[in-house]
C-alpha cells in the first residue's frame, strides 16, 4: 500500500482521503470507490474514547486504531502521528508503530502543547526543531515509500502565510515527502505550491468542493466518519423513540460476509 500511495500521489491528480472512525467505515469508504482512508487524532479520540482532540491520546492508541483499520482495507492508510510523541532522537520508536501498524503515510506536526480546537493559549515548536524531527522521521523508514508529511499550523495560529512558506521549506529540505498548511485556502495553497517544491495537502473547508482543492494532492475529510456516525446516531435514536427500530441487518450482514465464515465452517467440520 505504500507503493500504491506514492503512485496517487505522483499522478497530479486530488485524492480525497475520508476520515475513518473504524475498520467497519474504513470498510465502506473503500467499498464505494475512495483510493485511500485517513486516521486523524480528531475521529480516534471522539469514536474510541468520547474525548476531544486536545493531546489526550498516546502513541499505542493512534498506532493501534490504524493498525485495526488498515487490516481491514486493501487500500493506503494516511494517519495523524500528531506532533511525533517523542523527541528528534527517539522518533524512530514513532515511525516503526505507525510503520509496522500497516500506515503508508503519516503527518507530524510543528503544533506543540495541548491547545487545538480551543481558544487555549498555542504555540509552535521552533521551526529549525521541528526540521530537525523532520529529518530523524525520514531516515528512521525501513521503506523508502513509508511517506513523511511535515504539516505546520503556522497559518492556523497567526494567518502568516509567510511563515508557514519559510518552515515549510525547511521542512522540505529535511526531506518531507509532502507539505501540510492546515487551514489553508485555495489562494494560499498556490502560493505554497509556487515556492515550496513538494506535493501538499491540505484539509477540507465547509462548504468547498474536492475541485476547489486543485493545487492539492491530498484532501483530508478529517471529521467524515465521526460526523456520519454522530448525526445518524442522533436521528436513530429519535426515531426509535417513535417506535422505529433500525433495518438493514441483512444488509451488513452480507458486507461483513457472514457466507464465507458459513463456507468456512461447512468446510471444516468433522
Amino acid at each position: 500500500m505504500k507503493r500504491t500511495l506514492r503512485e496517487l500521489v505522483a499522478s497530479g491528480r486530488t485524492i480525497a482521503a475520508l476520515g475513518a472512525t473504524d475498520a467497519l467505515s474504513a470498510k465502506l469508504i473503500a467499498s464505494h470507490g475512495f483510493e485511500c482512508v485517513y486516521v486523524g487524532s480528531y475521529a480516534t479520540a471522539a469514536s474510541r474514547f468520547a474525548l476531544p482532540d486536545t493531546g489526550l491520546l498516546a502513541l499505542p492508541e493512534l498506532a493501534a486504531q490504524v493498525r485495526a483499520i488498515a487490516n481491514a482495507v486493501h487500500v493506503p492508510v494516511i494517519a495523524d502521528a500528531e506532533g511525533g510523541f517523542h523527541d528528534a532522537a527517539n522518533l524512530w520508536r514513532t515511525v516503526q508503530a505507525f510503520e509496522q501498524a500497516g500506515a503508508a503515510a503519516i503527518h507530524l506536526e510543528d503544533h506543540e502543547g495541548a491547545g487545538k480546537h480551543t481558544d487555549a493559549p498555542q504555540r509552535l515548536r521552533p521551526a529549525a526543531e521541528m526540521a530537525a524531527r523532520i529529518r530523524a522521521a525520514c531516515e528512521a523508514r525501513e521503506d523508502p515509500d513509508f511517506m513523511i508529511v511535515a504539516r505546520s499550523d503556522a497559518f492556523w495560529l497567526s494567518r502568516d502565510l509567510e511563515d508557514t512558506i519559510a518552515r515549510l521549506s525547511l521542512y522540505a529540505e529535511a526531506g518531507a515527502d509532502l507539505v501540510f498548511p492546515t487551514l489553508a485556502g485555495p489562494a494560499e495553497l498556490a502560493a505554497v505550491r509556487a515556492r515550496v517544491r513538494r506535493p501538499a495537502m491540505v484539509v477540507d473547508m465547509p462548504g468547498r468542493a474536492l475541485a476547489e482543492h486543485k493545487d492539492a494532492a491530498v484532501v483530508l475529510y478529517y471529521a467524515f466518519s465521526t460526523l456520519v456516525s454522530f448525526n445518524g446516531m442522533i436521528a436513530a435514536l429519535e426515531s426509535f423513540k417513535t417506535g422505529k427500530a433500525p433495518g438493514g441487518i441483512d444488509a451488513l450482514e452480507v458486507f461483513l460476509d457472514y457466507r464465507a465464515f458459513a463456507e468456512r465452517a461447512r468446510r471444516y467440520r468433522s
